[in-house]
């Protein structure tokens, strides 16, 4: 049955507003042959937008830059504005931005283990409500929070997960209650740094794949056919509670020690790393000398939190970093992370320091660790590719990816390729903000 006129009309708008947000302003000829619509029903679209509010003249295009076949027309960016957070276990990055995802403001804040529940909420929410002030933002329409831990598929919200603060859950709350009309949502940050390489990283050729995150813990995301897939109870990628060899025992439901998160967390690679006589700066809370914070965490779980190095002028653990945008210092991701954010060392300097001198022994060790998780998830879901992303797969980039891929091969019958993250420490955050883009996006298109 034939689409009603206001269903066609509908589909078009979508279509056209859908191709405004990835190639960018466009001409009204430039729609009607990209849509492959008639002259007329273009006409008609654009001025149905525009009179919405939703797209608006942006500049002209063409030799002569007169006429109405040269104007161009682009999505109107600041109708909404949206934010999105990396909350991990030492602090919180946050970045907004207009609704076509443009940074406007970013900023970090460390926050130490020692920070009560109740001040450590505070620090957050107050460094969300800075960045929206200094972006010059009076209302956020929706926020996205990548964190660690389970996300109720039902409620949306995060599990009360053994091993994570508290105040991790109570954030979540507390926007709710500081930011009435704005929309909240929650991910797992390996979920969204999975989305993010499939939209704009190293998966982007892929429908079918892994990435399996090496930092502080291990996680796995899985995307089969294009759809991110969560499970039944939200714990699809679990995998460090995956009972695997060489480990002292079993894990349990409440602590994955035994599993391979033993074989390949920060931890456990810390470990291996004494074992080949490598130093490893900063790891498991010893301060290296002249560096570090009371109360910032050292380790390669970086994300988000100023580390010992510091920016210059900053300080470690005394408050927020904000940040000027562009080149940063080495560790900090330049333009798209919050910047003041320097990388820890931990597991993830010894692993880059060992790619960067060529420790091979270690490095193939490590990839033997890597290699029982990535096999066991090639035998379930032959996803055809693998993704090694945190910080961990970050530090060990194509050389450990290379090692971990030809011990597969030999592992498996199922061709697999291992490849690096592209993106690197900013895949959650860029993962949160696109999952706020595409959620404003869909309420404000909508059907009118």
């Amino acid at each position: 049955m034939p689409a009603s006129p206001s269903t066609a009309r509908a589909i078009n708008d979508r279509l056209a507003l859908r191709l405004l947000q990835q190639e960018g302003p466009l001409t009204a000829g430039q729609l009607k042959q990209l849509t492959g619509l008639s002259r007329p029903t273009v006409a008609d679209l654009v001025e149905r937008l525009a009179a919405a509010g939703l797209i608006d003249v942006v500049g002209e295009s063409g030799e002569q830059r007169r006429g109405p076949n040269a104007k161009l027309y682009g999505i109107v960016a600041d109708q909404a504005h949206l934010a999105a957070l990396d909350v991990r276990t030492e602090g919180v990055s946050v970045v907004v931005s207009d609704l076509l995802g443009r940074v406007l403001a970013e900023a970090s804040v460390p926050i130490g283990g020692d920070t009560g529940t109740g001040p450590a909420v505070e620090q957050a929410v107050a460094l969300v409500e800075r960045a929206a002030k200094e972006a010059g933002v009076a209302e956020l329409h929706t926020v996205g929070i990548g964190a660690p831990g389970l996300i109720d598929p039902a409620s949306g919200e995060l599990r009360d997960t053994t091993g994570l603060p508290e105040w991790h859950r109570r954030l979540v709350l507390a926007l709710h209650e500081r930011l009435p009309g704005t929309r909240i949502h929650v991910e797992n940050e390996t979920n969204l740094a999975a989305l993010a390489e499939q939209r704009d990283g190293i998966a982007r050729d892929r429908d079918t794949f892994v990435l399996l995150w090496l930092g502080h813990g291990t996680g796995a995301a899985v995307v089969l056919d294009g759809t991110l897939r969560r499970g039944a109870s939200g714990g699809t990628g679990e995998i460090g509670f995956l009972p695997v060899p060489g480990t002292a025992g079993l894990p349990s439901a409440v602590d994955c020690e035994g599993g391979f998160h033993s074989l390949a967390g920060s931890a456990g690679v810390v470990r291996l790393a004494g074992e080949y006589g490598l130093a490893v700066p900063g790891e498991c809370g010893l301060a290296v000398p002249g560096e570090g914070a009371a109360g910032v965490v050292p380790g390669d779980r970086a994300a988000g939190v100023v580390r010992g190095e510091g920016v210059a002028g900053a300080v470690p653990g005394d408050r927020a970093v904000s940040v000027v945008r562009g080149d940063g210092p080495a560790g900090v991701v330049p333009g798209d992370r919050a910047a003041g954010v320097v990388r820890g060392e931990g597991a993830a300097g010894v692993v880059r320091e060992a790619v960067a001198h060529g420790e091979s022994r270690f490095l193939d060790a490590l990839a033997d660790r890597v290699a029982v998780g990535v096999a066991s998830v090639v035998a379930v879901l032959d996803p055809g590719c693998v993704v090694l992303a945190g910080e961990v797969g970050q530090a060990g980039g194509a050389d450990l990816a290379a090692r971990v891929e030809r011990r597969v091969r030999r592992m498996s019958p199922l061709p697999t390729e291992v490849r690096a993250s592209a993106l690197g420490g900013e895949a959650v955050l860029r993962g949160a903000l696109l999952t706020a883009r595409d959620r404003a996006q869909d309420e404000l298109f909508a059907p009118r």
